[in-house]
C-alpha cells in the first residue's frame, strides 16, 4: 500500500474519533503530521487525493474542510463504478442484496446480544422517521432512514469489523435501498408488510433473541428480493405486449 494510501486512512479515523463534522476545518499540517507520524509532503498528497475527490475542501490561506463524513467516503472510491455496474446489469443488484443477506444476518445476532439503551433508542429512531418520511411523500429522506436504521442495527453489533465493513458498504446500501424502493414501495400494502417486517427485526433485538433477529432481516431482504424480481418480470411483460399492440 502507497505511503498517501496509508496516510488516507490514518486521516480519516482521525476524522471519526474526533467526532468532526461536514464544514469544520482540519488542524493544521504540522500538528496533523504529528498526530498521524506522517512527513508533510505524504500528508499533502493524501489531502490532494481527497480533495481532488471532493471529500475535503482546502481553501489557499484559510485551511482544509470536511466536506464529506469518512463513511460516506466509500460513495466516491466503490459505489459509483458499482452503481454503473447495476445499471449496465440490473441483475447485479441481486448479488448486493444477497451479499447483506450475510452481512446484516450476522449484525442482526450480534446486536439481538449486545445492544445498549442506546442503540435502541437510535435503532427505533430511524424506523420511526421511514414512516414519517415515507407518509409525507418524501422517498429521498426515507430511503436515507431505511439504509441508517441497518446501520444501526449494525453499530449495535459492537463488533468493530463488521461497523468498518458495514460503513464502508453504506453508499451502496443506500444505492440498493433506493433502487429496492422505487420498485417495492411503490404500493401501499407493500410499505406495510416491508414496515412490518422492520418492526420484526427490531423487536427481535429488543427481546435479544439473536436466532429471531437474523431470521428476520434476512427473511426481509430475501423478501424485498423476491417482490423485486416479480416487478421486473411484470414490466418486462407489460413492455412486450406495448411492443406487440404498436406492430
Amino acid at each position: 500500500m502507497k505511503v498517501s494510501d496509508k496516510t488516507v486512512q490514518s486521516l480519516r479515523i482521525l476524522i471519526e474519533q474526533t467526532h468532526m463534522q461536514v464544514g469544520d476545518r482540519l488542524p493544521a499540517e504540522r500538528k496533523l503530521c504529528e498526530q498521524l507520524g506522517v512527513s508533510r509532503s505524504s500528508l499533502r498528497e493524501a489531502i490532494s487525493q481527497l480533495s481532488s475527490m471532493g471529500m475535503l475542501l482546502s481553501k489557499v490561506g484559510a485551511g482544509t474542510y470536511l466536506q464529506h463524513l469518512p463513511h460516506n467516503w466509500s460513495q466516491h472510491q466503490i459505489v459509483q463504478p458499482i452503481s454503473e455496474l447495476i445499471d449496465q446489469d440490473p441483475s447485479y443488484r441481486f448479488d448486493v442484496q444477497e451479499a447483506r443477506m450475510i452481512l446484516e444476518g450476522g449484525t442482526a445476532w450480534y446486536a439481538a446480544q449486545r445492544a445498549t439503551p442506546e442503540d435502541l433508542v437510535k435503532i427505533r429512531e430511524y424506523y420511526d422517521q421511514i414512516a414519517h418520511f415515507q407518509s409525507i411523500g418524501d422517498a429521498d429522506k426515507a430511503s436515507m432512514a431505511d439504509a441508517y436504521f441497518h446501520l444501526a442495527i449494525a453499530e449495535a453489533s459492537h463488533n468493530l469489523v463488521l461497523i468498518q465493513v458495514m460503513r464502508g458498504f453504506f453508499d451502496l446500501l443506500q444505492y440498493n435501498v433506493v433502487l429496492g424502493r422505487q420498485k417495492v414501495y411503490s404500493e401501499s400494502h407493500r410499505f406495510d408488510q416491508l414496515h412490518d417486517q422492520h418492526f420484526q427485526v427490531m423487536d427481535a433485538i429488543e427481546r435479544k433473541d439473536p436466532e429471531a433477529a437474523r431470521k428476520a432481516v434476512c427473511g426481509h431482504i430475501e423478501f424485498v428480493i423476491q417482490q423485486v424480481r416479480s416487478i421486473g418480470e411484470e414490466d418486462a411483460r407489460r413492455e412486450r405486449a406495448s411492443r406487440l399492440n404498436r406492430i
